[in-house]
């Protein structure tokens, strides 16, 4: 498994049963529409609001470190309630991460604002599709209403009932790295949002020693402490995992002028 910058592997080797997931994921990211509506969701935020990146790449990064997340904390025997409250089995944690980090912000294909709300709208006409090869009936609404959760409580102020639904809403603000924001930016955008993520080099999760999860920041300049200390902690605040994620973000810039220098949460 990586260390959250490099995409899941199939064919890595898991602390949790993989083989549902590797099979359920392959054919929805094979699935036409899905594919449609990842590209269709970035036009609103990107192209007409001049926000940063919510389309394949952003889906990818969040998917892989909600995945990455995900790995450390089963590594580390965190339990995960949601499949288990549903009578599922532990096999279907993963899927319900997997997929809730793919059709999270696919409403921004109706708006940017309330996107949360259009996206469990949309994602459940399209889980009925895509789980019916795989689950029975009952089955297949207790896992969709497990996903919908999670992208329900990943960017509004519902509280995630689950471990999966805040591995979700922390897995999506780490998403910040600058080639997020590279589209507003060459525009001409410099919003807070654009130039703090300009500032961030790089995000690693790692396994820790004080708390299961170690997530490692380093910015080139202080802008980059909005991303941290503002939407990072945001959503680790209420997620359910405050006492298992420890953050600490590095500024790298020379010189002894550095507004910033270590940040932890």
């Amino acid at each position: 498994m990586s260390n959250g910058t490099l995409p899941y592997d199939p064919e890595a080797d898991h602390s949790f049963p993989d083989e549902r997931l590797n099979e359920i994921l392959e054919a929805v990211l094979g699935d036409p529409e899905v594919r449609a509506y990842l590209e269709a969701q970035n036009v609103n935020p990107v192209t007409r609001k001049g926000y940063n990146d919510h389309g394949e790449k952003h889906i990818e990064i969040v998917r892989n470190r909600a995945l990455r997340l995900y790995e450390l904390l089963k590594r580390a025997d965190v339990p995960f309630n949601g499949a288990t409250d549903q009578g599922l089995q532990e096999a279907d944690e993963p899927v319900i991460v997997a997929l809730a980090a793919t059709l999270h912000d696919i409403g921004h294909v109706v708006h940017r604002d309330d996107h949360t709300y259009y996206s469990i709208i949309i994602a459940a006409d399209l889980l009925d599709r895509l789980l019916e090869p795989y689950y029975d009936i009952g089955e297949r609404v207790r896992m969709k209403g497990e996903i919908l959760h999670a992208i329900l409580c990943h960017h509004s102020a519902e509280e995630p009932l689950t471990t999966e639904a805040g591995v979700i809403r922390v897995a999506d603000a780490l998403d910040m790295e600058r080639g997020r924001s590279r589209i507003p930016y060459e525009r001409g955008g410099r919003g807070i949002n654009t130039i703090s993520s300009q500032a961030i080099d790089r995000v690693e999760l790692l396994e820790g020693d004080t708390k299961p999860v170690l997530v490692e920041i380093t910015m080139r300049n202080a802008a980059g402490v909005y991303q941290v200390d503002g939407l990072l902690k945001n959503k680790l605040e209420g997620s359910g995992l405050e006492e298992l994620v420890r953050i600490v973000a590095v500024n790298t810039t020379g010189g002894d002028d550095r507004l910033v220098e270590r940040i932890e949460l």
